[in-house]
């Protein structure tokens, strides 16, 4: 069976989850922004953090849920060595993040959790993305033009920075949107439907 026709409450405030999941079929998606502290443990290892921190939007969201609904909570993060990349706090931090990552090879991970009324899934999927270099300039024109201040990494995929400036992806090109959406309707096909 196609699972498109579930009832998914989308614990995010991502318009690019929500686009995605649209594009893929999915018409009943409810938007339920989680308020959680992001703060990840220190033992928890860097490329479980996206999986951790979804899992922790998910709980929150499933107080919400009814029957024949599912709760869907992501949360991307980009990786190079084990540095960590969130968000960026500002300008002057989406700039810093953008000149560490330039001419370089990066790990964008997205960790999923869904929870249903009797079951509870996660996982986390993982792309490699090379930057070409970029000028000052170019760092300025993006931050400036795209303020990209709610994206991990401070970047988006599907902006100038992703036309002009990615050489090389490894992976799914929807993972570094900020979902998987190939992995979020296989798990649901096989264990929701």
């Amino acid at each position: 069976m196609i699972p498109v026709n579930l009832k998914i409450i989308l614990a995010s405030q991502s318009p690019r989850r929500a686009q995605l999941l649209r594009e893929s079929g999915f018409t009943q998606i409810i938007i339920q922004p989680t308020d959680i502290d992001e703060t990840v443990p220190i033992e928890i290892a860097v490329h479980d953090a996206a999986q951790y921190l979804a899992c922790k939007k998910a709980w929150f969201a499933k107080k919400f849920i009814t029957q024949n609904e599912i709760v869907l909570a992501a949360d991307t993060i980009v990786i190079r060595g084990k540095k960590m990349y969130n968000k960026p706090e500002n300008q002057a931090d989406a700039v810093r993040m953008l000149r560490e990552l330039a001419g370089k090879t990066h790990e964008v991970v997205t960790g999923v959790c869904l929870i249903g009324q009797e079951k509870e899934i996660s996982f986390s999927d993982t792309t490699k993305v090379s930057f070409a270099k970029m000028s000052d300039a170019e760092i300025d024109f993006y931050v400036s033009k795209y303020n990209p201040f709610d994206k991990a990494g401070a970047y988006g995929v599907q902006e100038w920075i992703g036309h002009c400036k990615i050489n090389k992806i490894i992976g799914s090109y929807a993972n570094v949107m900020g979902l998987p959406v190939h992995r979020v309707y296989a798990c649901l096909q096989e264990n929701f439907v």
